[in-house]
């Protein structure tokens, strides 16, 4: 049943008493005890809340003719390193094991105000520093079409939970990818919203310029209603953007005036370098698209080689700042030393995984003395040009269309000992998270081990519904 079920079907079928929260959520939960069992599980969960998911379930079927919500007894996952009251975050690192959650997420306060049901939090790569999910404490997760492969990074547990099944909907962070990658990955729909858009009072923070809460669903219609739920001013936020709150799925609706319209198809995401079967899976919507009206025109963003090295400057910086705070005095992990400069050093050393301490490292180099104006000044310059790119191509066209990654599902272990290849694979998103628009992966069909293939659709800056309206337009030609 889980497989046909989307947020408005749960919706509806509850308020008309035809669905039932409590056995829909058993059926989320066994289904991820069955795969936990098997000799090969996806791994999508750190911790399941079984006893709170089906308190919360059973709570929704007895008041159902006096609640509302656009959530009312859908079942979602969210992402490890965003907090829920009285459940451990643990950003899948040893560091914070131990750590309960003193307050809610903004998102998450969200969510349950309108009735939604937390199941669980999902395996990520640790502190969302990876693009395979093969660095967590808490062990890899694998894709559910090939489990021999991975789900992608850093949310591959929320995608691989949404396409295994195992829930309706999740949230995941994306810092440079972390959402549209693994959706690209899974096959499902993921979400980067415009920066300020959503809250991130309750995210653990990665790269505090970067990150940024979004949805992963089964289609465009779900992640609009959960766009609706999520979104919005938070004054706990200081990167909050005070904007118009407008109904992301009441756009839906609207019908798309498709002769209106000019896609740009930027010549630097298109090389040879690029899987062909994506280069002709794109291809082929371009054509969906072009018969219906859409006006297809070639642009140019010409600083994109840039934006892998800007952002390998900018984000492990902002990580070494942020990471600093986890010392073993206030909370998580704690290792046993003799004075205060050896509970430091023994803690971070015993505490953070590879991945983590490289990005430190990484991170204090740029910002250090000596190479602050050489590194980190520059990155930061570089950062405006790439802006200014996207600003002049958005004078010319409505949307931008890209792969949202170089290759499917890399198999596991195939890029861990090369970190410079793993960066790579989200040479395609970080782009966006530099610049703070919004962008959205689409499946867009499989390539000939029945992979998953993404599309990435971009839009203007705090026009995330015109994007979701086009996305769902873009959505109906493929499926149809």
């Amino acid at each position: 049943m889980l497989r046909d079920l989307t947020i408005s079907k749960i919706v509806e079928g509850i308020k008309k008493g035809q669905l039932s929260s409590y056995e829909i959520v058993k059926e989320c939960i066994e289904e991820i005890k069955k795969d936990n069992s098997s000799s090969k599980p996806i791994n999508a969960f750190i911790t399941l809340m079984e006893d709170y998911a089906l308190e919360q379930a059973k709570y929704i079927d007895e008041n159902k003719n006096k609640l509302e919500g656009k959530l009312l007894g859908v079942p979602i996952a969210v992402k490890d390193n965003i907090n829920v009251k009285s459940f451990p975050t643990t950003c899948a690192s040893k560091i914070l094991e131990g750590f309960i959650s003193v307050e809610d997420a903004t998102v998450v306060e969200r969510i349950k105000n309108s009735f939604g049901v937390i199941i669980g939090k999902t395996n990520m790569d640790e502190f969302a520093m990876g693009s395979s999910n093969e660095t967590s404490y808490y062990g890899i997760v694998r894709n559910p079409h090939d489990r021999d492969r991975v789900p992608g990074g850093s949310s591959g547990g929320s995608a691989a939970s949404v396409a295994a099944n195992q829930v309706v909907c999740a949230l995941g962070s994306d810092t440079g990818g972390s959402i549209r990658q693994p959706a690209a990955f899974c096959g499902v729909v993921g979400v980067k919203p415009t920066y300020g858009l959503v809250s991130r009072y309750g995210l653990v923070a990665f790269g505090s310029s970067l990150d940024q809460i979004g949805p992963i669903t089964k289609n465009v219609e779900d992640a609009a209603i959960l766009m609706d739920v999520i979104s919005g001013y938070d004054p706990k936020d200081s990167t909050s953007v005070q904007v118009e709150k407008i109904s992301f799925h009441e756009r839906l609706k609207e019908p798309v005036d498709s002769n209106s319209i000019t896609v740009g198809i930027p010549e630097e995401y298109f090389t040879d370098d690029v899987q062909e079967e994506i280069l002709e899976a794109i291809r082929n919507v371009l054509g969906l698209i072009e018969k219906k009206g859409v006006k297809v025109k070639k642009i140019s963003l010409p600083r994109t080689k840039y934006a892998i090295p800007t952002y390998y400057i900018v984000a492990p910086a902002e990580a070494s700042s942020n990471l600093a705070r986890f010392d073993g005095v206030r909370y998580g992990y704690r290792a046993k030393s003799q004075d205060l400069l050896d509970l430091y050093f023994n803690t971070k050393t015993e505490g953070f995984g590879k991945e983590v301490k490289r990005r430190i490292m990484l991170g204090n180099y740029v910002l250090s003395a000596g190479y602050y104006d050489a590194y980190y000044l520059k990155a930061l310059k570089v950062r405006t040009l790439l802006k200014n790119d996207f600003a002049n191509a958005f004078r010319e066209v409505d949307f931008i269309i890209t792969p949202t990654t170089p290759t499917t599902a890399f198999k596991i272990g195939e890029k861990t000992s090369n970190p410079i290849e793993m960066y790579l694979s989200d040479i395609f998103t970080v782009t966006v998270n530099l610049v703070g628009t919004c962008a959205i992966s689409l499946p867009v069909g499989s390539d000939k081990n029945n992979l998953p293939i993404g599309m990435q659709i971009i839009g203007k800056p705090f026009e995330d519904a015109e994007l979701l309206r086009f996305a769902r337009f873009v959505e109906s030609l493929v499926s149809s």
